[in-house]
């Protein structure tokens, strides 16, 4: 698999590229399954159209890889917390994490088991992919996934979960802790089942300054990644933390692929971090509104990068209104433009 390949840093025939969020709103054949599906979690909890959307951006983009379609927050959900989408607000939990008994209530086994539809949709969709093209699990960073526990939904001030990292660090850690030993099995039963690369996303990174990132989330990320290292060494890691282009001089860890975001300069993720890991990344998202920015993007990474360790992909998901066949210009021309 080419991806997997570059995942390794190994030389390839050109740069693979995939996007996040490619399974999702842009595409019609996304929304007319959404649609059938009833509802957002329905969709995640329905193994066969979850399959489907997954499957969608391959054979209408031809990206080289698959990633699974979920959601991070049905981890929190099958531990046993009450989660609704709801129109124009997004997630919300309606019983939000408050203290040690809230915590207590929380079963780690239980979530591991519960998401068997996972699983199985793990299951299809790698009996219907492609043998060339990598399937991507994933799940988001124990500390992104505190955020929505703790504050009850999406936040821009983070006062709750913050102010809890300072009054009571200890039960802050206890919590971490708890949702880490999830996302283990989790991640775990992902590539039993048929991932061929795992991805964790911490897309609350910026929230937090420099020690406290490192001590309350990257600290958990990287233990999540040595122990899945450890027993899957043919599977690569990708970590992605959003937002953190001031802490790039104390990134380590044992993982494969470091996902750069738009508003980190590719040269600067090169110069600190292209040594040690693969870099995948990271075109402005908003440049798929034009093809002339497309190309202006697309010259420029493949101009800094010129064909060393990388994996093309957007700094950040797509964005529903951008026109399918920009998308498809996107992937074609990077496939294209790194040949070698």
């Amino acid at each position: 698999m080419i991806f997997v390949d570059a995942c390794f840093g190994k030389k390839t025939a050109y740069t693979p590229v995939w996007m996040m969020r490619q399974a999702g709103r842009y595409l019609p054949e996304y929304m007319k399954v959404r649609a059938q599906a009833g509802d957002f979690l329905s969709l995640c909890k329905d193994p066969q159209k979850a399959c489907e959307v997954t499957l969608q951006p391959v054979d209408i983009l031809g990206v080289d890889a698959a990633i699974l379609f979920s959601d991070i927050l049905v981890v929190p959900l099958e531990m046993g917390m009450e989660l609704q989408f709801l129109k124009g607000e997004g997630p919300v939990f309606s019983r939000p994490i408050k203290d040690q008994a809230d915590l207590d209530k929380l079963d780690v086994q239980k979530a591991i088991e519960n998401l068997e539809y996972v699983y199985e949709t793990i299951r299809l969709i790698r009996g219907k992919l492609a043998a060339d093209k990598a399937l991507i699990g994933f799940c988001g960073a124990p500390w992104t996934l505190a955020t929505y526990m703790i504050e009850g939904q999406g936040t821009k001030t983070y006062a709750l979960v913050k102010k809890m990292i300072y009054s009571n660090p200890q039960f802050m850690h206890a919590f971490l802790k708890k949702v880490t030993e999830v996302l283990k099995g989790y991640m775990q039963r992902q590539i039993e089942n048929g991932a061929n690369v795992v991805m964790i996303f911490d897309s609350w990174a910026a929230a937090l300054e420099q020690s406290a990132y490192f001590e309350f989330s990257w600290s958990y990320m990287k233990e999540i990644s040595a122990y899945l290292k450890a027993q899957f060494p043919h599977v690569p890691v990708i970590l992605f933390p959003k937002g953190i282009s001031g802490y790039l001089d104390k990134i380590d860890g044992e993982f494969d692929v470091f996902g750069v975001d738009w508003s980190t300069p590719i040269e600067l993720a090169k110069a600190k971090l292209g040594h040690k890991y693969v870099l995948q990344g990271n075109m402005e998202p908003t440049r798929l509104y034009t093809k002339d920015a497309i190309d202006e993007g697309i010259a420029h990474i493949v101009d800094v990068m010129k064909n060393e360790r990388h994996i093309f992909n957007l700094g950040h998901g797509i964005l529903p209104d951008i026109p399918v066949e920009h998308a498809k210009y996107f992937i074609e021309q990077v496939q294209t433009r790194t040949k070698i």
